[in-house]
């Protein structure tokens, strides 16, 4: 561990878009490690973890106060205060070199901040102390997943899903990956076409059943229909009339609109389709709809 990390942490810091998202990275690792918020030491605390959890406190706390500052944020003093920060992560863990979590914590941060490498060794040693921490194992397949080795990424993501099955963002994840790198599995061997499928369908599903007021991960499973070599049409429909109910916009609303008259038309139903599309007046969907509309016509030849 070097000085110039520590210094290439503030840069990175101080160059976010937004510094809240970094806010976050302390959330979830708090939840990962099992720690409420704010993260105060607890009564059978170890020395390392009180120490952690004041430095991931005080890295909360900067970062909020810079999150409020927005524009009027002074740089040079934010970057001096993250420095002090990433210099204490680099001490507790040159006095604690055996403290998984120190690591785990470090890494996430890291990752965050866009120093993958070294996020990738951190969260490697995290896991080589302590192999049953999900978020380790779920940040390992992120970095192989992003390194473009995505068989080497699922087995990280699927461990992850094995120590923590009710969270959602590891399903979505492993359903994203599988999904991207179809081919590759399939030439692995160790998947086959059908096998691939029910597991894509089976994470996305999984991760809008576990976070029902995520509409990205409900859209995503209505989507994941038209990713299967055999899809259920009758129950993609059913998918994509209940994303209308939670579609906060007129926008999105008819786009989800759109979706269950593409998939009427695929089951046969077109007046049902028809009366759909009928309704569709966003501009923007226009040329969605005249595709439908085309499509429609064609059927009325057949």
């Amino acid at each position: 561990m070097t000085r110039t990390r520590t210094q290439l942490i503030a840069v990175y810091l101080a160059g976010l878009v937004s510094v809240t998202s970094v806010t976050s990275v302390l959330f979830v690792v708090a939840l990962s490690l099992g720690w409420s918020a704010p993260l105060r030491a607890a009564e059978g605390d170890s020395m390392a973890e009180r120490s952690l959890k004041r430095i991931a406190e005080k890295q909360r706390e900067l970062l909020t106060e810079a999150a409020k500052a927005g524009d009027a944020l002074d740089a040079p003093t934010f970057q001096t205060q993250v420095q002090s920060v990433a210099h204490e992560y680099e001490l507790l863990l040159r006095n604690n070199p055996s403290f998984a979590a120190g690591y785990a914590a470090y890494g996430f941060l890291l990752g965050k901040v866009g120093m993958s490498k070294e996020a990738a060794s951190m969260l490697l040693k995290a896991n080589q102390l302590d192999p049953d921490i999900p978020l380790v194992k779920n940040q390992l397949g992120n970095h192989l997943a992003e390194d473009g080795k995505p068989l080497q990424a699922a087995p990280y993501y699927i461990a992850a899903i094995k120590l923590a099955p009710n969270e959602p963002l590891y399903h979505y994840q492993l359903g994203t990956l599988l999904v991207e790198a179809r081919d590759d599995f399939i030439k692995s061997g160790e998947w086959t076409r059908a096998s691939l499928d029910e597991a894509v369908h089976h994470a996305f599903q999984r991760a809008a059943e576990l976070a029902p007021g995520r509409f990205e991960f409900a859209y995503r499973y209505a989507e994941s229909f038209y990713d299967l070599e055999h899809p259920d049409w009758n129950e993609a429909l059913k998918a994509w009339s209940g994303l209308e109910e939670k579609a906060p916009t007129a926008i999105e609303r008819q786009t989800m609109r759109l979706h269950a008259a593409n998939i009427c038309l695929k089951l046969g139903k077109r007046e049902h389709a028809q009366a759909l599309i009928a309704t569709v007046d966003e501009p923007k969907l226009q040329g969605q709809k005249q595709k439908l509309v085309a499509e429609l016509a064609e059927t009325a030849k057949k």
